[in-house]
């Protein structure tokens, strides 16, 4: 089970944290009741989590649930163009996790197409005329094991299962691929840069009442077709180190290979690949003694993994959204 290691922030820092990942939106009168503490204490704890840990709830539409293609970058730069490139995709709206790696010569980077031709933009207009990319790889992805609405922090444990039952919203209502609509745009927009913006900020917003206002973010929120997420920066938990990890398995293999790295305290995010390697994983660890440990142990005992490439990031430029520099 995974530990809090920090000198700064305690258990209900983490369980607050925790909190949000249930429920992003939660108020917090109802966090304090789930944590037995008071909203005053929950609002000073939120408040110094975003002015310290780089805290923030910001709304995510999900791929996955819209039916929509999602990706994996891997460019190869020259050394004095990657944070350039890297700042400027971070800055792009169809973009996430991005990270720069290889000393800086490399950066890893989600797609997110928010509309069909955005892909084939970025990857057949924009990026090949770039002249710092020397080499392009793209790797689409297949099916999500872990992450989206599920988040890391949720791994340490800190709330009772039925705390996070008593915080988490309903499942999404169906299985099926959701829709956006157009009007729906400003909404998102707003939701984008706060995801606890308050219904009147909502309003205000769009333009529509706010009893239009909720009715369409609970059933967007219902539909799956949106969540509500928290970035923040893990260092302050104590796991400085990110790395990517591209997995090589049997194809018999790959589902089960998948499924069990998701149960990995490790992993923030999972996945299977169409390209040279069948898995794409994202690991939080402490350090890269921690990092040596997880590759030789947990992931190299795996039965069906062939090969791992590791490409740790040596600095994390993008999360969810841009907030500027790192």
């Amino acid at each position: 089970m995974l530990t809090l290691e920090s000198d700064t922030f305690d258990d209900l820092d983490l369980r607050l944290l925790s909190a949000l990942e249930a429920d992003g939106r939660a108020s917090f009168s109802r966090i304090g009741a789930v944590l037995g503490v008071s909203d005053q204490t929950i609002a000073r704890r939120y408040r110094r989590l975003c002015a310290e840990a780089g805290l923030r709830v910001v709304a995510v539409r999900d791929p996955e649930r819209l039916g929509q293609d999602q990706w994996m970058l891997r460019l190869r730069c020259a050394p004095d163009g990657a944070t350039v490139i890297a700042e400027a995709l971070a800055k792009r709206p169809d973009t996430a996790w991005i990270g720069l790696a290889s000393g800086g010569t490399e950066i890893a980077c989600m797609t997110r197409p928010r509309h069909p031709g955005d892909h084939d933009d970025l990857l057949l207009g924009k990026l090949p005329r770039t002249p710092s990319v020397v080499e392009i790889r793209a790797q689409q992805l297949l099916h999500r094991f872990y992450g989206g609405p599920s988040g890391w922090v949720l791994k340490f444990r800190a709330l009772t299962d039925d705390q996070v039952a008593a915080l988490r919203p309903a499942a999404p209502e169906s299985d099926g691929p959701v829709r956006l609509e157009p009007e729906d745009a400003p909404l998102l927009a707003a939701l984008e840069r706060d995801g606890r913006a308050t219904y009147p900020e909502l309003q205000r917003a769009t333009g529509r009442s706010e009893s239009s206002v909720k009715r369409r973010l609970a059933a967007l929120l219902a539909s799956g077709a949106v969540y509500i997420d928290v970035e923040y920066r893990s260092e302050v938990l104590g796991f400085s180190k990110c790395a990517l990890l591209w997995i090589t398995t049997t194809p018999a293999t790959m589902h089960s290979v998948g499924q069990a790295l998701a149960g990995h305290d490790e992993v923030a995010f999972a996945a299977a690949t169409a390209g040279p390697s069948h898995v794409v994983v994202t690991a939080v660890l402490r350090d890269t003694a921690h990092l040596y440990a997880y590759l030789s142990g947990p992931v190299g005992q795996l039965e069906g993994v062939q090969h791992v490439e590791a490409m740790p990031f040596l600095r994390r430029v993008k999360q969810l959204t841009y907030q500027g520099p790192w």
